[in-house]
C-alpha cells in the first residue's frame, strides 16, 4: 500500500527565506520545525517556523517528484505559488491541525 505525502514551504517571520520539504505526516513534521527538534538543521538555523504553502499527494513518491520540481524552479515562481495559495503569507499550521 502506498503512503500519501505532502510537499510544503516553511519561512521565517519576515518571509525572506523559503525551505521546501516533503513529509508523509505534515502536522508532525511542521511541529518538529516549529519546536527546533533538529537544532543544526537549515530550518532551525534560519528560524523557519511558519508553514505558508503545501500540496497533498496520494503517494510519497509523487510528493518527492513535486519537491524536486519546485526546488529546481526560481524563487520568483515559489513566491508566486505562495501568493496564489496564501496571499497574506499566514502560518497555516493551526489551520491544518484543526482541519485534519
Amino acid at each position: 500500500m502506498e503512503k500519501g505525502g505532502c510537499v510544503y514551504f516553511m519561512t521565517n517571520t519576515h518571509n525572506t527565506t523559503i525551505y521546501i520539504g516533503v513529509a508523509s505526516n505534515l502536522i508532525k513534521r511542521v511541529y518538529k520545525h516549529k519546536t527546533g527538534v533538529h537544532k543544526n538543521s537549515f530550518t532551525a538555523r534560519y528560524n523557519l517556523t511558519k508553514l505558508v504553502y503545501y500540496e497533498i499527494f496520494h503517494s510519497i513518491e509523487e510528493a518527492i517528484d513535486r519537491e524536486k520540481q519546485l526546488k529546481a524552479g526560481s524563487r520568483k515562481k515559489k513566491i508566486e505559488l505562495v501568493n496564489r495559495f496564501n496571499p497574506e503569507w499566514k502560518d497555516l499550521y493551526e489551520q491544518i491541525c484543526r482541519e485534519w
